[in-house]
């Protein structure tokens, strides 16, 4: 594999400590042993290690206070360090009376949470590790991106179907149900199948539980699940006033990697058209744009736009600054323009842009139509949103 360099920048400043979350192999320990060479690390995946911490996590203490002041310049980076919630009443001592830096990397908080474990208030920052994104790659490709994701591993192998499907078993296995996140193994698999085929879509909880054999209820604590391991995104409606034509509740639901949302429903695109490489191509913009509100620091929010009549913007960034729509064709006509046109009657955004295929970039009543690319490009200089 090609080493990439990432644009998360993980600064401490004197004191601080950092919480670094994503999901497994986005390339977070690969960018820690990169960042910080240097540092002790404690890595909760090893058994033996987490089973000692587990039993007694005063251990974690004693062990770095046999260490020299040289051992000790950097942080100590603990990885998955959700596996041993009790750690962090440890690690806010060490803060406070070593003045010692941590990193403490993982793919959920959700135990943590659960287990009301101390998140240390103010004294760590959080980070977050995406899969790539198009500014990391000098040769980006898009099918190969929309087929493979852009987990590194999966986006650089010519074997990217079995590893996205073993990717999409392992984390049923390895992050909900080892961690205890739900008991019913066979529910939530056939969530998990039907959550692909819905992805995307406005989220019909009961409809999705009639076909899993689970009510609406525990159908939104599974969604919960998936958002709480950063294996998605919920996407709320855009509604700024009383507008009762105007879809004000119900949300959308994207998985964290293109790549994982095609292996749920085996899809495979062979050319830049057509419904598939449409909704892909979606995918991927929203996965730049959350990606990009989180390494930018900006953390603008994220939200569609529908009315009753069918009208629909794909994303309203900000408190409706900018309205972006995504189309995978490659020649856009007015008829493709009369959503963006319905919100700038409504909203006056600053920015009303259409995505596409086409080959240049041009503007019709106000509204940028753009490549893909170009839009990317923008996106990543600052000029899209700030």
């Amino acid at each position: 594999m090609v080493m990439i360099e990432r644009i998360l920048d993980v600064i401490l400043r004197e004191g601080q400590s950092a919480f670094l979350w994503g999901a497994r192999k986005t390339g977070k320990s690969t960018y820690l042993q990169s960042r910080f060479p240097g540092s002790l690390w404690f890595d909760l995946l090893k058994t033996d290690l987490a089973l000692d911490l587990l039993q007694r996590p005063a251990l974690l203490r004693e062990r770095l206070a046999a260490c020299s002041p040289e051992q000790l310049a950097g942080p100590v980076i603990i990885d998955e360090v959700q596996k041993v919630p009790a750690l962090l009443d440890e690690v806010h001592w060490l803060i406070e009376n070593r003045r010692l830096q941590f990193i403490l990397c993982g793919s959920s908080a959700r135990k943590l949470k659960r287990g009301r474990a101390n998140l240390l208030g103010g004294r760590a920052w959080r980070y977050e590790m995406f899969p790539l994104v198009t500014a990391e790659l000098a040769d980006f490709d898009l099918l190969q991106a929309l087929n493979r994701g852009l987990i590194p591993a999966h986006y650089q192998s010519t074997h990217y179907r079995k590893s996205l499907d073993a990717y999409v078993r392992a984390y049923l296995k390895e992050e909900v149900f080892d961690e205890g996140l739900t008991r019913n193994v066979p529910a939530f698999s056939r969530f998990f199948d039907a959550m692909g085929y819905s992805h995307g879509e406005l989220t019909n909880y009961a409809n999705i539980a009639r076909d899993c054999g689970a009510d609406a209820k525990t159908v939104r604590e599974y969604y919960q699940i998936l958002c709480d391991t950063l294996l998605g995104r919920m996407v709320p409606p855009y509604k700024r006033r009383q507008e009762r034509q105007v879809i004000g509740k119900t949300p959308k639901f994207y998985l964290f990697d293109v790549g994982v949302a095609g292996a749920l429903t085996k899809r495979r695109i062979l050319e830049a058209r057509g419904e598939q490489f449409g909704k892909a191509l979606e995918h991927l913009i929203f996965m730049e744009l959350t990606a990009y509100a989180s390494y930018s620091d900006l953390r603008f929010d994220i939200h569609f736009w529908r009315t009753k009549s069918g009208l629909e913007v794909d994303f309203v960034l900000g408190s409706g600054e900018v309205a972006v729509e995504v189309k995978g064709a490659a020649r856009i006509d007015r008829r493709d323009l009369r959503p963006l046109a319905g919100f700038v009657d409504a909203h006056r955004p600053r920015a009303a842009i259409l995505v596409c295929t086409e080959p240049e970039p041009r503007v019709v009543e106000g509204i940028r139509i753009v490549p893909w690319s170009h839009f990317l490009s923008q996106l990543w200089q600052g000029s899209i949103i700030q």
